[in-house]
């Protein structure tokens, strides 16, 4: 009986090993099959999250404005959807996650197609002029030293808005030796070191704003290359409410400046103004559809402290913005831009 009992244990101890595959084949397979899952599971969240990113950035002006305006929303701040990649990179990282990595090579490259030509250097040749645009704020508390800061960067025309009639004598006086051409249509102006001809106002006041609005100039300009078309502009703002993007005014205005530089005669034409829109926004796009945008410099403009977004506009027709760039801080909310206009030929 004791040699029967013997023998039944040792066939059990045999089939614990064959159940462990000579080893523990099966088992290990097993357990390994639960390793090689968890390791696959890890790109699961990251891998969608990166394909997701490159879809907006990519296809941004299929997010619809029906609600809350979020399409116009998304694309005021579209350039810091690129910090998503970094982001996931780390966590791609921390996870070991091969797909993820791989994944994140489409919103990589989606950002750098869309905004890697805005890190290269300004662009060289051609002729052209060199434009300062800048809101001042009606709140400056130094408008002479504001207005010298401005001239110091030498730039050939000088746009400002948000002038007041205390502050405007103080613009007047500082700029005169320079810039001996201005005019000056409601709270916008244009100081030049061209002769100006053909000062009007053009009508981008939207519906159900008063009379006394006006953010708008028009300015032939006589260069030593010939006659261009200056307009300065100060769209509405906007603002984020409950509600959503509240851009409406902005918008029609906007409508009315692109109809506006459609019917000027002039070929060259040059814009510059707080458009309280950044060039991706489509709200800017009746303007952005007629003129070229800066093709180097992020230049973010607003709020001064710190800086998230380019709503100082430089763009022109028949003409390349070559470059743009912010100057130092002054009295004022927004931080200068100082851009260079060139076109070919005489």
């Amino acid at each position: 009986m004791g040699g029967a009992l013997a023998k039944r244990v040792g066939e059990r101890a045999t089939d614990r090993g064959a159940d462990s595959g000579a080893g523990g084949a099966p088992g290990g397979a097993r357990r390994g099959g639960r390793r090689q899952g968890t390791t696959a599971g890890r790109g699961r969240v990251l891998a969608p999250a990166a394909l997701l990113t490159a879809a907006v950035l990519t296809f941004h002006s299929a997010v619809p404005n029906a609600v809350g305006r979020l399409g116009s929303l998304l694309e005021a701040f579209l350039p810091w959807l690129g910090l998503a990649v970094p982001l996931l990179l780390m966590a791609a990282l921390v996870r070991r996650s091969a797909v993820a990595l791989v994944a994140l090579l489409l919103p990589a490259l989606a950002w750098l197609g869309q905004f890697g030509g805005l890190l290269l250097p300004a662009e060289h040749g051609g002729h052209g002029l060199t434009v300062v645009q800048h809101n001042v704020s009606d709140e400056n508390p130094d408008p002479a030293g504001t207005a010298a800061a401005l001239a110091g960067a030498a730039p050939d025309l000088i746009a400002l808005e948000e002038l007041t009639a205390s502050a405007l004598p103080a613009y007047e006086q500082a700029l005169a030796p320079r810039y001996p051409h201005h005019a000056v249509e409601g709270t916008v102006g244009l100081w030049s070191k061209y002769p100006l001809t053909g000062v009007r106002r053009p009508d981008i006041t939207p519906a159900g704003i008063g009379e006394g609005w006006s953010r708008g100039l028009r300015a032939g300009v006589t260069t030593p290359r010939g006659e261009i078309a200056v307009y300065v502009a100060h769209l509405p703002s906007v603002r984020i409410r409950p509600s959503g993007f509240a851009s409406q005014l902005r918008d029609e205005s906007a409508r009315l400046l692109g109809a506006a530089i459609a019917a000027e005669p002039v070929d060259r034409v040059v814009l510059l103004g707080d458009l309280n829109a950044t060039v991706d926004d489509r709200g800017l796009a009746p303007v952005t559809s007629r003129m070229q945008a800066p093709r180097r410099g992020f230049a973010l403009s607003w709020p001064a402290p710190f800086p998230v977004s380019r709503i100082d506009q430089v763009l022109a027709r028949s003409a390349t913005v070559a470059g743009i760039r912010t100057l130092p801080a002054t009295g004022s909310d927004h931080l200068p831009v100082v851009a260079r206009v060139t076109w070919d030929g005489s």
